[in-house]
């Protein structure tokens, strides 16, 4: 029979023993310590400030007392050093790193999570919430196929259509995109200047319709009627007939014409219809910001009573002021469909 148990080299009290206490007294001490480990820290040298009960792992290349120990569990009872050599499987908190560790294959480490779980909260490198009962602090995340040849899909549900299943975009933990169904069942992106004011870009319908709700578009125009132009005067409009993603009429260009303000920079659809009702001969001018542009439609006395129409592409700014500039003499007709301008943003 052996004097010692196999798993924690506790001793036996042998028949015929002398001070049979001392053999048990033992055998509680290493109980003591092995139960319900907790180690400080991993060091090479003896520390100065002990406290009764304190263990620690004996790093590599120890000194002192503690020499040719290295990887065994030193303890601190009653004033001296009593040591155990730690067991695969062995589990033991980490004062010094909060952690729970095992010793595997000869190293502590990280007490490995269950292959099947649940959890109320997860926190990687963060800290979880009751809204945010998974959060993810990293430089990366990846979501791979479980096989070669295989796909992934990311999925995100909402219980009914008045609720959101979204992806949000922050800048300092302040929204400034989105994508998903928001509030019903159409797919939309979305931005926003300050997480608060969202327009959408961008809206598929469940049938497939593809919707642009902020895209620039514009017919602009004047009220009804027939209008001579001399030449060198200068017009404007006074009638948005048709008018998305901001464009506005602005500043005065004569009498009550304004001129049309450009909502965002980027490449412009121009059209420019003239409704013809007389002409010597006539020239209508885009002027771009008081000064007249290349972007024209031309015109003879043969051009009476018929339309004319002309289109470019064309880049603007954001508050590019547009107005006509008119040289030789002719009379047009304003109205919806008659003389106007209409620019799409490409």
């Amino acid at each position: 029979m052996s004097e010692q148990t196999s798993r924690l080299g506790l001793p036996y009290i042998l028949p015929s023993q002398a001070q049979k206490h001392v053999t048990h007294n033992e055998a509680l001490q290493k109980l003591d310590a092995v139960t319900q480990l907790v180690i400080q820290g991993e060091l090479a040298t003896p520390p100065q400030a002990l406290a009764d009960g304190d263990c620690f792992l004996i790093a590599a290349n120890p000194t002192d007392i503690w020499a040719q120990k290295a990887g065994q569990l030193a303890f601190w009872q009653d004033l001296t050093w009593s040591y155990l050599t730690p067991a695969e499987g062995w589990r033991a908190w980490f004062v010094d790193s909060s952690r729970m560790k095992v010793l595997y294959n000869g190293q502590w480490q990280d007490a490995p999570l269950p292959a099947t779980a649940s959890f109320r909260q997860l926190g990687i490198d963060a800290t979880p919430d009751s809204a945010n009962r998974l959060i993810v602090s990293s430089p990366a995340s990846l979501f791979t196929a479980a096989s070669t040849g295989g796909g992934h899909q990311i999925k995100v549900n909402k219980s009914s259509p008045v609720d959101t299943a979204s992806l949000l975009f922050q800048s300092g933990w302040s929204g400034r995109a989105e994508m998903g169904l928001s509030g019903n069942d159409s797919f939309a992106i979305k931005s926003s200047p300050d997480g608060s004011n969202w327009k959408t870009a961008l809206a598929v319908s469940d049938k497939g319709h593809v919707l642009t709700p902020e895209r620039p578009v514009v017919r602009a125009g004047r009220a009804s009627g027939n209008v001579s132009h001399a030449s060198g005067s200068l017009s404007g409009f006074t009638d948005l007939t048709l008018q998305q993603g901001n464009f506005v009429l602005a500043d005065i260009v004569t009498g009550t014409l304004k001129e049309l303000k450009v909502p965002a920079t980027g490449l412009y659809l121009v059209t420019l219809s003239l409704s013809v009702v007389s002409s010597s001969g006539h020239t209508v001018s885009i002027r771009v910001n008081g000064t007249t542009s290349a972007l024209a439609i031309n015109g003879t006395t043969s051009a009476a009573n018929s339309m004319q129409s002309v289109s470019f592409v064309a880049a603007f700014n954001e508050n590019d002021r547009i107005s006509l500039a008119h040289s030789g003499t002719c009379q047009l007709a304003y109205g919806a469909g008659k003389t106007e301008i209409s620019l799409v943003m490409l």
